[in-house]
């Protein structure tokens, strides 16, 4: 594998991370989150973006940053969703922010279906004692959006700037 491949995956190995945390913990960690952010500047810097591009990126990732934590305050999201959702958008940036966000949307009410339904019924014994599923399963519990957060950053990636540069 080159180092062109590596470089190429720091961003579907973060997503994929980000999922499993949720799915397994319901948490996303501060530490992922930053090394999100970091990973894209430093891609960003390697990359050879201007500083026109970088503000963009930037500004469109503070925006969405509110945004979602307006959705926080009301209940709608984890916080670990809302840093996630303004991190990622960093790698998207603003030509793919509308097309990730309607995935992430897309996604997450899918998943969110999908969990209403499963929780109607019990679950049987023997899957109680998995502890994440067990947690996955309670009707308290809310959606490990980073599921969707990540599937839909993975499904936009391909035309980011950064992928795109390597990939040239």
């Amino acid at each position: 594998m080159t180092l062109l491949s590596l470089t190429l995956l720091i961003f579907p190995l973060l997503m994929l991370v980000a999922a499993f945390s949720d799915l397994f913990t319901m948490r996303i960690t501060n530490t992922l989150v930053v090394t999100v952010v970091a990973g894209f500047f430093i891609m960003a810097l390697v990359a050879g973006f201007s500083a026109e591009a970088l503000l963009s990126h930037v500004a469109w990732a503070a925006g969405v940053l509110v945004m979602a934590f307006a959705f926080f305050a009301f209940g709608w999201i984890g916080g670990g969703d809302a840093k996630l959702v303004a991190a990622t958008t960093l790698w998207v940036g603003p030509a793919l922010l509308l097309p990730y966000l309607i995935y992430a949307a897309l996604l997450g009410g899918a998943l969110t279906m999908a969990l209403l339904a499963i929780r109607r019924w019990p679950l049987p014994a023997r899957l109680q004692r998995i502890s994440w599923l067990d947690r996955l399963h309670d009707k308290q519990q809310g959606v490990p959006y980073g599921i969707a957060l990540a599937a839909a950053g993975l499904l936009v990636y391909p035309g980011t700037a950064i992928f795109l540069h390597f990939l040239a």
